[in-house]
């Protein structure tokens, strides 16, 4: 029997996938069984069970962060606008995502929803679909719309492996998926309450490792990872705690998050990668599922700035609960540069923390930023106020 895995060896494999542009860990899933297809998709979120559900491997497409050389890709779209369209069309226009049968492109914003009508006209052998989410949610209007694109993707996805998805294979899915978010609610909560034992730098790898994994070896990684790193104790430091918000679609670079976490903070919670915990809790497995997916969308999903809020009186609500849950001290918006939904909802945001007292720093970033200087000394000065206030 193998020895268990140091928190480092684990992290180092997370690093290894995380710079592996080329997908080389999709390359072998599919390699390992005749007829295997893999379907990447974009964030916020797409229901990645039905993916799963068809045999084939979800692989989450976050652009080429800060080790991609944009240069094809910048002659498709203009300067104006966030990196990640950019970068992802650099990674298809070079071939690292030849790996792929297929394309989701779920509601974010304008910029994604032309890369999904860009992607249909230059990769016309790939399947691809715009998956739309409702703005309503009430389960006969929302529900029932949301249900109709979930239904239209199951259909499509069985078309492309040969043979349709069948309710119990979706259940099984929806349990794969739940344990795999229960794994990563577990993780945010280790590290809410030591934050110095698992370091978001780490966090963060783990998560992007479930980005091109399947989601039962993520899932035993993640749990591996919390063991590992409570097996050896680490230093604790005075810290200040901080929420992270607004890096929900263009992913910060890795540097970034060192930088914030060598300023003094300890990052407690997150709206990273949001796929991996979109969905608050379990999803039923004893019903109908597409209904259950669509339910747990309506009423149990995370919120960000890409996700309408039916009432204005609800805008902020679950940063304010993320601020309280994990005991933090302030919050550090961080949203990509043309970034619209995050950058437009920013001042709503401050408003209302401001209304409760709970202080904040803002800045952006683009995922190839290598000047961290200024935000290192941004945040520090914001960890320093806080430590100030905290002990007049």
């Amino acid at each position: 029997m193998n020895d268990p895995r140091s928190a480092q060896q684990i992290v180092d494999r997370c690093q290894a996938l995380f710079e592996d542009l080329d997908f080389n860990a999709v390359k072998a899933w599919k390699a390992a069984a005749p007829g295997r297809k893999a379907i990447g998709y974009m964030p916020v979120y797409v229901p990645r069970e039905l993916v799963h559900a068809a045999g084939m491997l979800p692989v989450g497409i976050l652009g080429g962060g800060d080790q991609l050389e944009v240069i094809q890709g910048d002659a498709y779209y203009q300067s104006y606008i966030c990196r990640i369209p950019r970068s992802t069309i650099e990674l298809d226009l070079t071939g690292r995502l030849d790996c792929l049968d297929g394309m989701l492109f779920p509601s974010i914003c304008d910029v994604i929803r032309n890369l999904s009508g860009m992607w249909q006209l230059m990769f016309k052998d790939k399947y691809v679909r715009y998956f739309d989410v409702p703005q309503n949610y009430q389960d006969e209007v929302g529900g029932r719309f949301y249900v109709e694109e979930l239904e239209i993707l199951k259909r499509d996805l069985g078309e492309l492996r040969g043979a349709p998805v069948t309710d119990a294979e979706l259940n099984a899915s929806i349990a794969v998926y739940n344990d795999n978010r229960a794994a990563v609610r577990e993780l945010y909560a280790y590290r809410a309450a030591k934050p110095w034992q698992a370091p978001t730098s780490e966090v963060y790898l783990v998560l992007r490792a479930g980005m091109v994994l399947p989601p039962e070896e993520h899932t035993r990684l993640v749990r591996e990872y919390i063991a590992a790193t409570d097996a050896v104790p680490r230093p604790m430091r005075d810290n200040a705690r901080i929420v992270m918000n607004g890096s929900f679609c263009e992913q910060p670079p890795l540097g970034l998050i060192k930088s914030i976490e060598l300023s003094g903070c300890y990052i407690v919670d997150d709206d990273f990668m949001l796929v991996t915990r979109w969905l608050l809790d379990d999803v039923p497995v004893d019903g109908k599922p597409l209904e259950e997916l669509s339910k747990a969308f309506l009423h149990r999903s995370a919120s960000t700035a890409a996700k309408y809020d039916a009432r204005r009186e609800d805008k902020g609500q679950y940063l304010l609960r993320q601020v309280k849950n994990a005991a933090a001290e302030g919050v550090v918006f961080a949203a990509p540069s043309f970034c619209d939904p995050a950058l437009l909802e920013r001042p709503m945001l401050q408003d209302v923390l401001a209304k409760h007292g709970v202080p904040s720093t803002a800045f952006k970033y683009a995922e190839n930023t290598g000047q961290m200087a200024p935000i290192r000394e941004q945040s520090g000065t914001f960890a320093d106020s806080i430590k100030l206030w905290s002990a007049a």
